[in-house]
């Protein structure tokens, strides 16, 4: 079987997605190609897992100081471009698509009449799940994004719904954990106003992520360069994370078990909504803005219990290679149940009161 994964590559959580699902494929013994958009093409690192992977313009987010940017997100978007690109990708050989909500190959799917398969956070907003109650238009213009032949949504809980856990690599080998150590990630948002809302707390050391060349170490703040195997070893010896509301690090968090404190990027309807997912299922403090009096009262918080996500790349690989046909209800009743009893009562018990409250 031949496969052609586009993944949108406008944030790190499609790419990371990937990455485990390319794992998957290769214990499999499957042959993957890779096409990743939204992005440019300089910008994208630690990419070997993908080999020969092919990039495309796509669709992408402008954003400036934590807030997406409307009218320049429209204007610098070129649907010309991304309709010469649809058309132009040949898919002959190819005996499936799949798209982790990326345009081009999901659109060159449909009008080729390949087979396809969307597998990505997006898909889960084509259910009712929490922040998408007052969005009634959030599916349709989902699926006018990366539309699939079929769905397969990944969420933190499954709402009553055939929604699939998240999908993300297992958890690295124990490190020690320093309380004190606290790591940022928040892209999005102005790094000299982080710098000032994070020196003040001296008896904390901040390791902050951003678009840096080298590393800077002032006082308690030590700022990095992005490297994904390290990034994952600071997560794992952190006592707590700070950062945007996106749904792949706060994945990687639960399942470490760090204290959570999100501030979703404005006017980006999935992260408003990861936020509302998170506070009804007590997961995560959050803040509209960056704000010195919430971050020193999270600071004070204790760490949560892990959750150990089931193995849903492996699963979706088995359901890929034998034909797609288990429905999505029973393979999802199916990972779900792998979660601990008393995991699984507490996270629906929360999810129900908060929704009928």
């Amino acid at each position: 079987m031949r496969i052609l994964y586009g993944v949108q590559g406008t944030g790190n959580g499609h790419t990371t997605r990937a990455r485990v699902m390319s794992t998957a494929f290769n214990k499999a013994g499957v042959s993957v190609d890779y096409l990743f958009s939204g992005r440019a093409p300089d910008r994208y690192f630690n990419m070997e897992p993908f080999g020969d992977y092919q990039t495309r313009q796509g669709l992408t987010l402008i954003t400036d100081a934590g807030r997406v940017k409307l009218l320049k997100t429209a204007w610098k978007n070129n649907l010309l471009r991304l309709w010469q690109d649809v058309r132009k990708l040949d898919l002959s050989g190819y005996d499936l698509v799949i798209t982790d909500f990326e345009p081009v190959t999901a659109w060159a799917a449909r009008l080729q009449k390949v087979p396809s398969v969307g597998i990505a956070h997006q898909y889960a907003f084509y259910h009712r799940v929490p922040g998408t109650e007052s969005a009634p238009w959030l599916k349709p213009a989902m699926k006018s994004i990366a539309p699939a032949q079929l769905e397969v949504g990944v969420h933190w809980h499954h709402f009553g719904h055939p929604i699939l856990p998240p999908l993300i690599e297992p958890a690295p080998a124990s490190l020690p954990v320093v309380a004190e150590n606290v790591l940022v990630y928040l892209p999005f948002e102005s790094l000299d106003e982080i710098r000032y809302r994070l020196r003040e707390f001296e008896q904390f050391c901040f390791v902050i992520y951003a678009a840096v060349e080298e590393e800077v170490r002032t006082e308690n703040l030590w700022i990095k360069p992005f490297s994904r195997l390290g990034f994952q070893e600071d997560l794992a010896r952190c006592g707590g994370v700070i950062a945007n509301a996106g749904f792949g690090l706060c994945s990687e968090a639960l399942q470490a078990g760090k204290k959570l404190l999100v501030k979703p990027l404005r006017n980006q309807v999935e992260q408003a909504a990861n936020a509302a997912a998170l506070e009804q299922l007590g997961r995560a403090t959050i803040m509209r803005q960056l704000d010195s009096s919430a971050i020193a009262e999270w600071l004070e918080q204790g760490s949560p219990v892990p959750i150990n996500w089931p193995d849903t790349a492996g699963a979706l690989v088995d359901w890929i290679l034998a034909g797609r046909h288990e429905p999505m209800e029973c393979l999802a009743d199916r990972l779900w149940s792998e979660l601990p009893l008393e995991v699984r009562e507490q996270r629906a018990s929360e999810a129900l009161m908060s929704r009928q409250s």
